[in-house]
Parts: C-alpha cells; sequence; structure tokens
C-alpha cells in the first residue's frame, strides 16, 4: 500500500507496508510507521517553541556585537544584520518541515542519511556550550549594577537553574512559561527606555540603514574588524545549534507528529515518564484531509517565524541600535574606546545613557537587562543542551535504553554545571582564548553545515508532496555558502577565523 507519492528513483525513502503496518522507509534506520496528524492550532497565538530562539538568539549579539559595529561604521552597517536574521528565519521553517512532518529531531534525520554527521553535531555541542560564557557576561553586568561579585552570581544561577530543571514536572511547560515572561519584560523595558533616550532622527537612520545593501567602509575590510563583522553575521539571531535544538523543542510542544512522542521529565518525575519510541512517525501525504491539517500547521510555523522571531528580534536589536547612537553623543569617546580595544565600552556607555534621562537608578537598570539577557540563554542553553545530548545518546548510544530520558538529561544537565563551576573557580571564565577562537570557528562552521545538512534531510527523506521547493532550496543553499564563505574568506585572507 502506498502511502504518498513515489520518491525518485535511487532515493533512500519509500512509502511501503511492513507486515500489517503502514510505514515511511527513510534512509538507513527504522521505517516510520503511519499515524494520523494532529489538527493545527490557530495560526495567531503568543507563545510556542520560538520563544526558546528568541531567548536563545536575543544574546550578546544583539545587546554588545551589533551596537559596537553600528558606533563604529554607522548604522548603515545593519543591512548585514537584517540579511542574517531574515536567513535565520527561513532555516527556522525549514528545520521545521522535518520536525513537525517526523516527530523527529534534526539529529535523529542526519543520522538517517549518514551516522557520522550526527556524532560531528553531538561532538561541536559539547565543545561550544560547556563554556559558561553567556552567564559570566550577565553576572559581570549583575556585579555592576548590585556589587555582588559576578562569581558568587553566576554559581548561584548555574545551581538555581539546575534545581528548578531537576524539579520539573514536565521542563518544557515550565521553561516556555519563564522564558515568554523574561523576553516580554527585556523587550518591552529595552523599549521603552530607548523611546526616552533615543530620537526619531536615531529611529530612522536605524531603520534605513537596515537597506543600505552593499555598505561596507574600508576600515571594515580589515583585518582587525572583519572576523568580528563575521562573527557578528552568524550571532544576528540563535548561533551555532541553537536552530537544531529548535526541533527538539518543536517535539517537545507537540507541534505536528511531535504529539505521538512522549515528554521528558525532570529527574525528580523520571518514574512518570513513558517510554520513547525509537523512531518518528508519518502522516499520509497522498490523503487531502491530512495535507489539509499539514497546511495548517505550516501557517503556525510561519506565523512563529515571522512575528514571534523575526519581529521580537529585530525590535530589540532596533532599541539597543537607538541606545548606541544615543551613548555616542552622550559619550563622544566611546569610539576611540573600542577601537584601542576596550571591549565594554560600548554597554558601559549605553548604561550611562540610559541614565541621562534625569534617574540615575536607570542605567542599573540597563545593566539589569544585559543581566537577564545571560539568565535567558543559560536557561536554554542548558536546557538544549542537555536535551539534544540525551536525545542522541538515548537513540544511538548501545545501552543508552535502559535509562529513561529525563536520566540522560540531567546527567548531562548537572555535567555542563559542574563543568561551569570548576571553570568559574579555578578556570579562566573565558576559556582559553585560543580555544575560543577555535570554538568561534566550529559554531559558524556548524550554522554552515547544517544548512547542507537540511537541504539533504528535507529532500531525500521526506514524501514528495512536502518537500521544499526550488526557492526555499536555492535560500537555505545561500545560507550554506554564506556562512561558510566568509568564514573561509577571513580565514585565508587574513589568517584568522572570527572574532
Amino acid at each position: 500500500m502506498t502511502t504518498s507519492k513515489q520518491p525518485d528513483a535511487g532515493l533512500p525513502a519509500t512509502a511501503a507496508t511492513a507486515g500489517s503496518e503502514r510505514v515511511w522507509h527513510a534512509g538507513s534506520l527504522e521505517p516510520m510507521p503511519i499515524r494520523k496528524l494532529p489538527e493545527p492550532p490557530p495560526s495567531i497565538h503568543i507563545l510556542g517553541p520560538t520563544v526558546f530562539l528568541v531567548a536563545l538568539g536575543v544574546g550578546m549579539g544583539e545587546s554588545y556585537m551589533w551596537p559596537r559595529l553600528v558606533l563604529l561604521f554607522g548604522p548603515e552597517i545593519r543591512w548585514l544584520f537584517l540579511i542574517g536574521v531574515t536567513l535565520q528565519a527561513f532555516v527556522l521553517l525549514e528545520m521545521a518541515r522535518y520536525a513537525m512532518a517526523t516527530g523527529e529531531s534534526i539529529f535523529t534525520g542526519a543520522a538517517r542519511i549518514f551516522k557520522p554527521i550526527m556524532w560531528f553535531f553531538f561532538t561541536i555541542a559539547i565543545l561550544i556550550y560547556i563554556w559558561p560564557g553567556h552567564l559570566s557576561a550577565g553576572a559581570s553586568a549583575f556585579e555592576s549594577a548590585t556589587g555582588v561579585p559576578w562569581q558568587v552570581a553566576a554559581i548561584i544561577g548555574m545551581l538555581v537553574v539546575g534545581t528548578v530543571f531537576t524539579l520539573a514536572k514536565v521542563i518544557y511547560d515550565l521553561l516556555e512559561k519563564v522564558l515568554g515572561l523574561l523576553i516580554g519584560i527585556l523587550v518591552l523595558g529595552t523599549a521603552v527606555i530607548a523611546s526616552m533616550v533615543g530620537t526619531w532622527g536615531d529611529l530612522a537612520t536605524t531603520i534605513t540603514g537596515m537597506f543600505a545593501f552593499g555598505y561596507l567602509p574600508d576600515e571594515a575590510l580589515t583585518e582587525a574588524w572583519f572576523p568580528v563583522i563575521v562573527g557578528s553575521v552568524a550571532f544576528a539571531g540563535p548561533s551555532g545549534m541553537q536552530q537544531m535544538w529548535y526541533t527538539l523543542h518543536l517535539r517537545e510542544s507537540g507541534a505536528g507528529m511531535g504529539a505521538h512522542i512522549p515528554k521528558t521529565r525532570g529527574l525528580a518525575h523520571a518514574g512518570d515518564e513513558e517510554v520513547m519510541p525509537a523512531r518518528g512517525f508519518m502522516f499520509d501525504t497522498d490523503d487531502p484531509a491530512e495535507m489539509a491539517k499539514w497546511r495548517g500547521w505550516r501557517r503556525w510555523v510561519t506565523f512563529d517565524a515571522l512575528l514571534l522571531f523575526w519581529g521580537i528580534t529585530m525590535l530589540v536589536t532596533v532599541s539597543f541600535t537607538v541606545l548606541a547612537q544615543a551613548a555616542a553623543r552622550q559619550s563622544p569617546d566611546v569610539v576611540g574606546l573600542l577601537r584601542e580595544g576596550e571591549r565594554e565600552a560600548a554597554l558601559n556607555a549605553m548604561s550611562s545613557s540610559f541614565a541621562s534621562v534625569g534617574v540615575p537608578a536607570l542605567g542599573g537598570v540597563f545593566l539589569g537587562f544585559i543581566a537577564l539577557i545571560g539568565l535567558n540563554a543559560t536557561l536554554g542553553l542548558f536546557d538544549s543542551f542537555s536535551r539534544g545530548q540525551a536525545d542522541m545518546t538515548y537513540n544511538f548510544v548501545p545501552g543508552a535504553k535502559r535509562f529513561r530520558q529525563a536520566h540522560l538529561y540531567a546527567g548531562f544537565l548537572w555535567g555542563v554545571i559542574i563543568f561551569g563551576i570548576c571553570i568559574l573557580l579555578w578556570g579562566p571564565a573565558d576559556g582559553p582564548a585560543a580555544i575560543l577562537d577555535v570554538l568561534a570557528f566550529l559554531s559558524t562552521f556548524a550554522m554552515g553545515a547544517y544548512c547542507i545538512v537540511l537541504l539533504l534531510v528535507n529532500n531525500r527523506l521526506l514524501p514528495k508532496p512536502i518537500r521544499p521547493k526550488l526557492w526555499t532550496n536555492l535560500i537555505i543553499g545561500f545560507g550554506a555558502f554564506f556562512y561558510l564563505g566568509m568564514l573561509l574568506y577571513s580565514l585565508i585572507r587574513f589568517g584568522v577565523v572570527v572574532g
């Protein structure tokens, strides 16, 4: 019995009947049983799995790296940010295509193509995300605002995060609500303050600067700043593997066929967790009613991509860019300090700009927002890292299935927390500079690599009726060229990777 249009000859994905059960063969792993696609929710909604990407994406790139570039080169440099965030929105939609159609993560999709690809990302995740960089940056801002030593704040923060995730009945449900609240405070707070210290002229140049395509002053193409621009483009929105982790959050939210997969529970409730299936599921793409539901799910995730992800990320960065321009007027020496390598000058100048509205305490409020960004990123990163590593371990490490996913999740969670505390107490908090340089390279490289994986997974493993269209493939292909091309140009031309 056929459940979908037959794939191209020679491709691994096929629809067939295995015994009495209809299944969809995709790659070299176990076939996916055919199940009903759940009814889609209304397209317009407030919270969803994209809040994780926003929490991870609205980080130091938007609050620090891009305001610094605006101070140095003017708001016209933001056309690169527009390309970076728009490209990330398309990546989000394509990551969602496979996750919602199968209930599997993109890691499992990669394993269906070629298992070493998945282990490549498993290794990179450990190399990149065990360093407590985001929380350290947020804790440093917290120290400036309150006087509490940043190591103490960072360690307490990590222990609180670990305890909350351990006690949570269903981790995803708790985290979506907490991150939604924190993002709401951040977005509204920065927008209100930016409107108080900025001018209409700042807002106009911020917006028009996004369309100054091709603007690159000579200084931007130097060894000192081009690697910084490469890193900033990669960190426009979620960077590294964060888009790949988004597929796990889609599954946990019950989006599409993810509704057939049990949710990961906190360690304290591991005994309540249902047994995780070894593979995902597929729906009948030859059934018009099922395809109508699929189009509903695509509208739902498109709303997520355009409004919740693209819109919120853009609003936050517009606020920070207005602040940066106001800071440059009030602290004319900030540009010189940045050129001299004073990396904190931009943040300090923006803090002073906050305070300049006549309420000195607002300077501390700004630093509080930076601390909030660090906490957001830590909550999202710790959960995403643990979820991704646990998923790959559970499905592909022999013997791992004798544990529940909650056990593996807790193991990776507390492992990264204990390592982070050790680094804060006895090691260089930022990690050795040489290692961070390599990790920055890996992060940007991973983004180019996952674009290639997306093309393979969506075009080889999905039934034809739900595969991406040509123009979508061209955009994702451009993403691979964009990230890898800029990275390799920086490496070959200047001998350095990203800044």
